[in-house]
């Protein structure tokens, strides 16, 4: 009983001949929804996360003014609404000034962190 050694080669030929097919037709399709979510057509998977302005005081602020708002290199925050305007408080915010960084907090969000600031007490 001979067997022929060239079937299982013929066997992996069409097998991989047709696994090529297949794949080559799911890439068609996988570039259509790449090419749609490019032009803006798939779904935005972006997340805006709401601004919490003690957040923002613990990462970016608290090194200079303190964990209790009490101060150390910048000036206590705790009754700076009595001792400053909303705007002029807005206005240190967004550009800084007398050893504070400007830009912190963009401009968009100043305005809640400023009655944030105004509300320590």
């Amino acid at each position: 009983m001979n067997r022929n050694p060239i079937v299982p080669f013929i066997i992996i030929m069409v097998f991989g001949i047709g696994l090529m097919f297949m794949l080559s037709f799911m890439g068609l399709g996988n570039s259509k929804e790449m090419a749609k979510e490019k032009n803006g057509g798939g779904e935005k998977k972006t997340e805006q996360t709401a601004f919490n302005p003690e957040e923002v005081y613990k990462q970016s602020c608290s090194a200079c003014h303190g964990e209790q708002y009490q101060g150390g290199a910048g000036p206590a925050l705790k009754g700076v609404g009595q001792k400053l305007s909303h705007d002029q408080i807005k206005k240190q915010i967004v550009n800084g000034g007398g050893g504070m960084p400007g830009g912190l907090v963009d401009a968009a969000n100043a305005d809640k962190m400023a009655k944030w600031l105004e509300s320590l007490k």
